[in-house]
């Protein structure tokens, strides 16, 4: 019997190979179809797109919708097959428009009608209802990309990297925060996997190619939050809760989580962020806010078991949300790209159905948690590299390990909690994104006032890592594959995924990844990245360390 779906996205893909009868993740074959077509639409506009570029045309709202589309594929992010559905209508109109921007720019400048692209997504159509649209999309899994597995590989290797990267895009835009490279890139990028011509070459250089214009993206989203709300400071953060009304911010976007912050003031709710939004308690420019109370709970898998506790009001505003628990889905909300059938979501940035909803609940109680340190970006570090430069040349630091990524349920990832715990106490652990929330609580001193445990941010704030990795090597007049330091990375969905095409493509060789290496990577191209990367599974906490710093 044919499989209702096929998805190997993430890193929770269902025996190592692919999740073919519900998505780990939540989605269902319908969302599954859904998302698939999707991309089917995408390559539509990107065809067309790509060709006006080429005559010197663009538009804005094509190139923004295309980091709509994208994200909305990534993983726990959108679960309402409604919405997705109205998004796909979007997406054929987008289409229409890029094809209408091809042939007129064609027309102005060659004189003649332009040549009609192949059937295929520049001639889709979506089918109808909701229901006709998923049965269109079960018609374009991932295998009908191409027929040869290595080329295959490749070609996913790219998708899911233009999505991880428009999702980073994505929150730039909002900062007016773009680049004319990045859209035209995703165009042509994306384009090319239509063209049965293209060999795995192609794709590989591609893939690079997205990698630096990830790290392009990256540079662009942290100078929106620099200029926005202050480069991050190293900053105390409070886990626990104050008496009175509260609202969770669950997700990554700040400027979100500021224009909440701004619309509370005065109404005695304290603002409280949960999962990968924890970072943001290191911007000043966010903590001036004096209901700006701290944390509450710890990474994105435990919500269901964490949420319940929270009597207030919360709202999720990118990905990384799961389908959520009754105790709390009556007053909770989405925002952004994030949907979930049934749940209310805030169009715009009118907050008030969000704000009533905690007036309208009981107090949260007096509960003063334990206090941890953020804020450790890269102009942070820098205020004190002095200092981390003489550590290391008198011997008090040994090693640098960069111990960060995602974090998710899959059993495996308590590798991360027993590595950091048993690095040596005379080397220095950095971390990003939300595979810290397996360590950050635990306390490991510091080595001549330096912490031991320096928190770099985001998934979001991964430009901080590359910046500081950097600038070690260049204190140190070394290449940054010289340095004493070991980057093991935990991955779970696309952001992930496009960091390490950034990580490749500046020449880093060595990286560990796990709990499991992805699905979608064939025999063949792994072979690749281990002879041209030395890229490899992690293994023991124990060899792990030991190949690390020899003993």
């Amino acid at each position: 019997m044919e499989s209702p779906m096929f998805c190997r996205q993430c890193e929770q893909a269902a025996r190592g190979v692919g999740c073919d009868v519900m998505g780990n993740c939540g989605k269902d074959p319908q969302v599954a179809a859904l998302l698939d077509l999707m991309i089917y639409g995408l390559k539509g506009v990107a065809l067309y797109a790509s060709k006006a570029r080429e005559l010197g045309e663009k538009d804005q709202e094509i190139d923004r919708f295309m980091l709509d589309g994208f994200f909305t594929r990534v993983t726990n992010v959108n679960f309402d097959p409604d919405d997705i559905a109205r998004r796909l209508q979007k997406c054929y109109q987008m289409k229409e428009k890029a094809k209408s921007l091809y042939e007129n720019a064609y027309q102005k400048q060659k004189g003649s009608a332009a040549p009609q692209l192949p059937e295929g997504p520049a001639t889709w159509h979506p089918a109808g209802d909701t229901k006709a649209l998923t049965d269109q999309g079960r018609q374009y899994n991932i295998f009908t990309w191409h027929q040869n597995p290595d080329i295959l590989s490749t070609i996913e290797i790219l998708i899911y990297g233009l999505m991880g990267m428009a999702a980073f895009a994505w929150h730039a835009t909002e900062m007016g925060k773009e680049d004319e490279a990045i859209y035209e890139f995703i165009h042509r990028s994306l384009a090319k996997t239509c063209d049965p011509q293209a060999t795995l070459e192609d794709f590989v250089n591609l893939s690079l190619e997205c990698g630096k214009l990830n790290l392009r993206t990256m540079e662009l989203l942290y100078e929106g939050h620099a200029e926005n709300f202050q480069a991050p400071e190293p900053m105390k953060v409070n886990l626990g809760t104050k008496a009175g009304k509260g609202i969770v911010v669950s997700g990554h976007d700040l400027p979100m989580l500021e224009e909440i912050l701004k619309q509370t003031e005065g109404k005695g709710i304290n603002v409280y962020t949960h999962g990968e939004m924890l970072p943001a308690n290191g911007y000043p420019g966010l903590r001036k806010y004096a209901h700006f109370a701290g944390h509450f709970g710890t990474a994105w898998q435990n919500q269901t078991k964490e949420l319940p506790d929270f009597q207030g009001a919360i709202i999720f505003n990118t990905n990384c949300i799961q389908r959520p628990a009754g105790e709390y889905t009556d007053r909770l909300f989405t925002w952004g790209e994030v949907a979930w059938p049934g749940v209310p979501h805030i169009e715009g940035h009118d907050f008030k159905p969000v704000i009533d909803k905690a007036l309208s609940l009981p107090d949260l109680p007096e509960n003063p948690g334990k206090e941890i340190l953020v804020g450790f970006g890269h102009e942070a570090v820098f205020k004190v590299a002095g200092a981390v430069v003489d550590a290391v040349k008198n011997g008090a630091v040994r090693h640098f390990f960069l111990i960060g990524g995602c974090d998710g349920a899959k059993p495996g990832r308590n590798y991360f909690t027993d590595l950091a715990q048993k690095v040596p106490s005379d080397c220095v652990i950095l971390t990003l994104a939300c595979g810290k929330n397996r360590f950050n609580r635990l306390d490991f001193g510091d080595i001549g006032g330096i912490p031991r445990l320096l928190d770099v941010g985001q998934c979001n704030d991964a430009y901080s890592a590359v910046r500081i990795a950097v600038a070690l090597a260049d204190a140190f007049q070394c290449g940054v594959n010289d340095l004493p330091l070991s980057m093991i990375l935990s991955w779970y969905e696309q952001k992930a995924h496009v960091i390490l095409l950034t990580l490749l493509h500046l020449g880093i060789k060595g990286i560990r990844l796990g709990p499991s290496l992805p699905a979608y990577v064939s025999p063949a191209v792994l072979d690749f990245l281990v002879k041209n990367y030395d890229l490899g599974p992690i293994s023991t906490p124990e060899e792990d360390i030991k190949h690390a710093v020899g003993a």
